[in-house]
């Protein structure tokens, strides 16, 4: 690791000429850079010295449909110097629709999942309108304690239609990235601020070196990689923490109906519910237009089907205009926004050689990365240290029993050495059946579960016998065996019905304790989409099909002694529809398979579940 250390330039050529001017210019904060990282700067650190002011940044898009350009709110924390002795800054910026209040999440607002699939859902009540908190002068305190002490100054924004920001909420539309944009723009000089929200009185920001991050988590690390998805300059780092990358991902799973975990009934109207604190002289339009004309007009809940709605409502689309450095940071165990949505983008930065590190924990959802590792990334790309942090490892993951702040570091994710080994079933599913390699010598038959959305997926995995579900496990380990990558598995089934739900989990038994200690990886599909994403082909009750589909992304090491299961069934109660019970699901497990992502290959799941002895 490249070490620097960093002042503002006073030369002794001038003490000698110019005497007590001199003790002036040398005595002159200026960020400070140890092992590569900025410090914290005595002259920086006392917050009654910081400037803080705020503004209203006109964009150039008018969502609320009042005839003038909808302006965002903003505030600004930054050192002192930058108004005392012209300290140019790079700026850690955070927006979010969430700083100014959120309605609850009582589920009589939410959509019923109490409904038979393929069928239009019951209607849905709005939720009471947001209280908003908003105050004109300050936005949040996030990020500033961490980032002005070490020379950086501070912004925060309110997305459109929340708090003191006007326009309307869109839930991933255009104007939640250009929004933004705009402030960035206006950090760079090419966008107007205003002192008030309909003034005419500018704010210019002279003191920004003109370089940006943002950093946030969930929504707030959604709206980073929106920003970035613009190509808007200036733009350098961004830091995604549990970010939404596509909405359909979101809220469907390969075709199927799936809400977050947590948040059972929630879809994308339910969001947009929960987030507007804007202006109520304009929610009404916003509500009739965006809310009702957009969201739940194109979501379609009776299908799932993906179309055009849900195709701009995903920044992959977008990636190629990303240019900002991004440090992505997700946990495997997340089943709110679940991992595949920061290792989708982290793979196509790396294609495009932007400069992209992954860093993953074993928790749920949010959990930033070391501060220290936050503050390499800034450091390099917001100041120009040169500190290595981009040449060095590409993944660094918490491993099992690890501190937040210990992540282990790879060469890259998945693991280099991770290579595909296809596992085959055996018999006995309504109790334990077998997960092996190589197909048996003899026919496996059929087996048939029925669904029972009543169920919870930790109990069905938990019971020594079910009719509700099929489960399939190797022989205990003998040794660790290390998963780093995305699971395939393709089922034949025929449905007693046209449309059912299908749920898989692979888990570790004896489940010992909670979901996430057990829980390895899941996934769900509509059978109906098997052939396309846009299209559901509904069953032909008793005709077998072939379905395939990916499970959620991970990284882990599962432990000697325990044996990995495959898990099949039908609604989930946690994530899916619950349709009423009785559908039959039927299972050919001579043609089911399921591919793990298996350090070390075949050799290496041999050797853990004791095959090649």
């Amino acid at each position: 690791m490249i070490e620097s250390r960093l002042f503002v330039r006073s030369t002794a050529v001038i003490c000698v000429l110019s005497g007590p001017l001199c003790a002036q210019e040398a005595e002159r904060a200026a960020p400070v850079f140890e092992d590569g990282q900025a410090q914290v700067v005595e002259a920086f650190a006392k917050p009654s010295s910081w400037i803080r002011e705020a503004l209203w940044v006109e964009t150039a898009f008018d969502s609320d449909g009042d005839g003038t350009p909808d302006r965002m709110h903003v505030d600004v924390t930054r050192p002192r110097q930058t108004e005392t002795e012209g300290l140019k800054v790079p700026v850690v910026y955070e927006t979010s629709p969430y700083f100014t209040g959120v309605a609850g999440n009582d589920p009589r607002f939410f959509w019923d999942p109490r409904q038979e699939l393929g069928a239009e859902p019951p209607p849905r009540s709005a939720m009471p309108p947001v209280r908003s908190t908003a105050r004109p002068d300050r936005i949040a305190n996030s990020e500033v304690r961490n980032w002005v002490p070490r020379g950086f100054a501070v912004v925060h924004s309110c997305s459109p239609g929340t708090g003191l920001s006007q326009g309307c909420p869109t839930i991933g539309g255009e104007n939640e990235a250009l929004a933004p944009k705009a402030v960035i723009d206006w950090l760079c000089g090419r966008a107007k601020g205003y002192t008030t929200i309909d003034g005419k009185e500018e704010v210019v920001a002279d003191w920004c070196s003109g370089k940006v991050g943002m950093i946030g988590a969930s929504y707030n690390g959604t709206l980073p990689i929106a920003a970035a998805a613009t190509g808007v300059e200036g733009l350098a780092a961004i830091v995604p923490i549990a970010p939404n990358t596509s909405y359909y991902l979101y809220y469907r799973s390969n075709g199927l109906v799936r809400h977050p975990g947590g948040y059972m009934g929630e879809d994308i109207d339910v969001l947009y519910d929960f987030v507007n604190s804007g202006d109520p002289a304009r929610r009404d339009w916003c509500n009739e237009h965006v809310r009702d004309g957009v969201l739940k007009k194109h979501q379609d809940r009776a299908t799932g089907d993906f179309n055009d709605f849900w195709f701009t409502r995903d920044y992959l689309r977008d990636v190629d205009k990303i240019r900002a450095a991004t440090l992505m940071a997700h946990g495997l165990n997340d089943w709110n926004v679940m991992p595949e949505h920061s290792v989708r983008v982290y793979a196509a930065l790396k294609q495009r050689a932007v400069p992209c590190l992954a860093f993953f924990h074993q928790g749920g959802h949010e959990g930033a990365p070391p501060l220290e590792l936050v503050n390499r990334w800034f450091t390099r790309f917001l100041y120009g240290v040169e500190n290595g942090i981009e040449t060095g490892p590409k993944s660094w993951i918490v491993r099992e029993d690890d501190a937040p702040t210990q992540p282990t570091t790879y060469a890259d994710y998945p693991h280099p050495d991770a290579a595909p080994v296809t596992l085959h079933l055996r018999a006995g599913g309504g109790k334990v059946g077998g997960l092996a390699l190589g197909a048996a010598a003899s026919s496996q038959g059929k087996e048939t579960l029925v669904d029972d959305a009543q169920v919870h997926g930790s109990k069905l995995a938990q019971a020594a016998e079910s009719p509700h579900r099929l489960l399939y496990a190797t022989p205990p380990l003998v040794q660790p065996l290390h998963l780093s990558g995305t699971a395939r598995i393709t089922l034949r089934l025929a449905c007693s019905k046209p449309a059912t739900n299908l749920s898989v989990w692979l888990v570790t038994l004896p489940w010992q304790g909670t979901s996430v200690q057990n829980v390895v990886t899941r996934g769900w599909a509509d059978p109906q989409n098997r052939n396309s994403l846009t299209k559901s082909e509904p069953l032909v009750p008793g005709e077998f099909v072939d379905v395939t589909f990916d499970l959620q992304p991970d990284d882990q090491v599962l432990e000697a002694g325990k044996q990995l299961a495959l898990m099949v069934f039908a609604s989930d109660r946690d994530f899916t529809l619950w349709p009423p019970p009785g559908t039959e699901l039927t299972v050919d497990l001579d043609a089911t398979t399921l591919v793990l992502p298996v350090v070390g290959g075949e050799a290496a799941l041999r050797t853990a579940t004791g095959a090649d002895k």
